[in-house]
């Protein structure tokens, strides 16, 4: 990334280190990880094969904290994953995450979310092409 004088002073140690294209896959790869964490189904997967219980883990969890900077968090479809990035900050929910009850009720409050959500959204934008007319 240049800086304001154009000159190439990347923020990211690791960029000085990649190629174009080792950026661009790496991108691409925290990218499709990140928004994978939208899924409490996968959070309880990884918490049932002790992903969490790894501090490399962790630590690799509180490094994609970056995405939640705007110039980053434009790119993600699915903004529940900055949510459960958040969450999973925290200890005791990394050891609740592995209770399938406590995976099954975040999943359904999730789809409540997004029901209420859809329905609101569809309502307005109803309201709104009736005063077009």
């Amino acid at each position: 990334m240049a800086n304001k004088k154009g000159t190439n002073k990347a923020k990211d140690p690791l960029q000085n280190l990649e190629s174009d294209d080792q950026q661009r896959m790496r991108f691409q790869v925290e990218l499709e990880f990140i928004q994978c964490l939208s899924n409490p189904n996968y959070l309880h997967f990884l918490a049932q094969r002790d992903y969490f219980k790894d501090p490399a883990f962790v630590n690799y969890l509180n490094y994609l904290q970056y995405w939640k900077k705007p110039e980053y968090a434009k790119f993600i479809k699915y903004p529940m994953c900055l949510y459960f990035l958040d969450l999973l900050q925290s200890e005791e929910f990394r050891r609740k995450i592995v209770s399938a009850q406590c995976c099954k009720f975040i999943d359904d409050q999730s789809i409540l979310l997004w029901q209420h959500y859809t329905r609101r959204r569809t309502r307005t934008l109803a309201d709104k092409g009736k005063f077009k007319q």
